[in-house]
């Protein structure tokens, strides 16, 4: 089975709520590349009327998440995986839509390949960057995701 963006949105509606109604979306998914985006709205805000930090992160953490997800689907692999670690640095205040991108499925193909040669568990880090409006960086967000063959 495939996972597309709208099945991952719907996921989020039952699985995911505090991401699915501050409005955390996935818009595109490949092989390779997630796309996830949130725009600043009054339920997500912070005191300083800009979007809240943690936000940000559900966003850019789906973003890196459904890449592995995707795979482990895709493959019919019986693997767990886990978030063990987070990294975070904010540039600017954001008050649009960030579109936050990871561009590392390569690395989960690597990883992934490794868990299943030696039966060992992998990390992998994950790199999520948040732009804003013309390009204009606003948060950038690293995960360490353990991967875990089952059984």
């Amino acid at each position: 089975m495939k996972i597309s963006p709208s099945r991952l949105n719907t996921i989020l509606m039952f699985k995911l709520p505090a991401a699915y109604f501050t409005g955390v979306r996935v818009i595109y998914l490949d092989s390779e590349r997630c796309v996830a985006t949130v725009r600043y709205r009054w339920i997500n805000q912070n005191p300083f009327k800009s979007m809240y930090w943690a936000v940000q992160g559900m966003a850019a953490e789906l973003a890196t998440g459904a890449l592995i997800m995707s795979k482990i689907k895709q493959g019919k692999l019986d693997i767990s995986m886990l978030l063990v670690g987070n990294k975070a640095t904010f540039f600017k205040r954001s008050r649009g839509r960030i579109k936050f991108t990871c561009n590392e499925g390569s690395l989960v193909d690597q990883a992934i390949a490794n868990a299943m040669k030696t039966g060992e568990g992998e990390t992998i880090k994950m790199n999520a960057v948040g732009m804003e409006g013309e390009g204009i960086e606003v948060s950038n967000f690293t995960f360490e995701w353990a991967i875990k063959v089952r059984g």
